[in-house]
Formats: structure tokens, C-alpha cells, sequence
């Protein structure tokens, strides 16, 4: 085995980790792992991590169904109506550019890692389903989000566990752990689809896929027995500050040589104007939309 290869199994243990303990993180993180130090390019990377992913996570939801964390049929609901959507990104994803796919992935680890530090409504995840609490879902907000979250997923790779676990809080008024739960079961089946739209035009490597694969799926295995046990706020700012980096140096990585340095000064400049409203700004909007404010 290579450096590189224990390099990249090494971190798929940890990618692996993410996805059960958050239900999500693991695509939006393997993307960049197999691109910046496997070597693949973009498609065949996408490609290959919706494998990894979708793997891993049927697999995590073995451990969460134990505890009693899966609602069964409102994740079977959300998950088949992105599957057709994941299918048709996965689709399309293999005649889009390289870069056109790298730019937009990039932009959704950005979004992502804004929506998770600004946080979720208060009581958004402290209603339980209940017994008929699939039955109350509105169908067709379902399917929409469900298709639109689906096709992000299949396109580039990324939107999976952190834009399905708030729908599911959301939509299915889920406790947070059960959204994570059943998180799992919706990104196996849309990562499935996405997975067999990307194969009409690129190859994988089998043999990197299955390492990968086995290793994230240990991960995963020890992330579902961490959950509930870890401050689940202070983990969930700490990788989105993690994932608003990658994104960042992503985006800046696709960006021509003579524009890099002002991208890079012009994000710099509104993070820090947002940090600094919102911590030393007593009006500032972004206290707003902040949860308990």
C-alpha cells in the first residue's frame, strides 16, 4: 500500500466518523480527499464518493436503528423522491465540465457550512414524530425538497446529510439524533441513484472504492456508537468552520492565478465584517438569524 493510499484511507476512517455521528459531511469531504490526495479528477471523484457514501451510510444506519433513531417510513418518503432527482444529477453530471462541477461544489460547501453556523430554529428538532408523524408530512413540499435536495446530489456530490438532516427536523418535526438516524437511510438511497446515473459515462477505480469504502464504513460504525455522547453544537460549528475552509481554498484552487488573491481578500473581508457585527454589533442583522435571538 502507498503513502498516499494509507493517506487516503486514514481519512475516510474519519470521513466515516462524520457521517454517523452528524449524518452528513461524509461526500462533501471525500470529494476534495480524492481529488486533492488521490489524484482523481473531478468526475471520477464525485462518482466514487457517491459510492463511498451511499455504502457507508446504509451501513450507519444499522447502529442508529438500534437505538431506535431511523423513522423508517418518512425516510423511505424523502429518500424516494430524491432518487429520481439524484439519478438525473448523476446523469447530467457526467457531460458537465470539470470545472463548472469543482466551482459549484466548492459554492455548496460555502452554503453549507453558512447554514450550519447559523443554526437551526428554536424547537425545530424537539417535536417528536409520533406515531402518525409521516402521515403529516405535506407530500408535496416532500417531494420537491426531496427532488431538488437529490438533484444537488447527484450533480456535485455534496448537499446530502447537512441540507436533508434540517428538512427532516423541519418537514418531519424529527428530535435532532432521529434526523440524523434517518438522514442515513435518505443518503443511501439518493447516493445509489447518483451513483448509477454518474456510471452511463465515468469509470471508477474499483479497488481505491472498496478501500475507501471499508474504511468509512468502520468509521461510521464508531461515529452511530459516539452520537449522543458528544456536545453535538460545539462538533457541529467546529466542521463547519472546517468545511467553510475546504470550501474556500476549493473555490480559490478553480479561480484563474490573477484573481485568486482578491477572491481570497474579498472572502476574508466579509467573514470577518460578519464575525465582527455579529459580535460586537448589538443591532446587527445577523443576530436575527441566529437561533435563540
Amino acid at each position: 500500500m502507498t503513502p498516499t493510499l494509507v493517506t487516503v484511507v486514514v481519512l475516510a476512517l474519519l470521513i466515516g466518523v462524520s457521517l454517523g455521528l452528524l449524518g452528513g459531511g461524509g461526500t462533501i469531504l471525500t470529494v476534495p480527499l480524492l481529488v486533492y490526495v488521490a489524484g482523481m479528477d473531478a468526475k471520477e471523484a464525485i462518482a466514487t464518493s457517491l459510492f463511498v457514501v451511499g455504502v457507508t451510510a446504509a451501513v450507519g444506519v444499522i447502529g442508529h436503528a438500534r437505538g431506535g433513531r431511523v423513522r423508517w417510513r418518512t425516510g423511505a418518503l424523502f429518500g424516494a423522491a430524491g432518487m429520481a432527482g439524484a439519478w438525473a444529477g448523476g446523469l447530467l453530471g457526467g457531460h458537465v465540465p470539470e470545472a463548472a462541477l469543482l466551482v459549484a461544489f466548492a459554492i455548496m460547501m460555502i452554503v453549507t457550512a453558512g447554514a450550519m453556523l447559523r443554526g437551526r430554529r428554536p424547537g425545530a428538532s424537539d417535536v417528536g414524530e409520533g406515531a402518525h408523524g409521516a402521515e403529516r408530512l405535506p407530500a408535496g413540499r416532500v417531494l420537491l425538497d426531496g427532488s431538488v435536495v437529490g438533484l444537488v446530489t447527484g450533480l456535485v456530490g455534496a448537499g446530502g446529510g447537512f441540507l436533508v438532516v434540517p428538512a427532516l427536523a423541519l418537514l418531519g418535526g424529527l428530535p435532532m439524533p432521529v434526523a440524523v438516524g434517518t438522514s442515513l437511510l435518505v443518503i443511501a438511497m439518493k447516493s445509489a441513484a447518483g451513483f448509477a446515473g454518474y456510471l452511463t459515462a465515468v469509470p471508477i477505480d474499483r479497488a481505491l472504492a472498496g478501500a475507501v469504502t471499508a474504511s468509512a464504513v468502520v468509521g461510521s460504525l464508531a461515529g452511530a456508537r459516539l452520537a449522543g455522547r458528544v456536545p453535538a453544537a460545539g462538533l457541529s460549528r467546529a466542521f463547519a468552520w472546517f468545511v467553510l475552509a475546504l470550501g474556500t481554498f476549493t473555490l480559490l484552487q478553480q479561480a484563474p492565478a490573477d484573481l485568486r488573491i482578491p477572491l481570497a481578500v474579498a472572502i476574508l473581508s466579509l467573514g470577518t465584517g460578519a464575525g465582527l457585527c455579529y459580535g460586537f454589533v448589538p443591532r446587527c442583522p445577523l443576530r436575527r438569524l441566529a437561533p435563540g435571538t
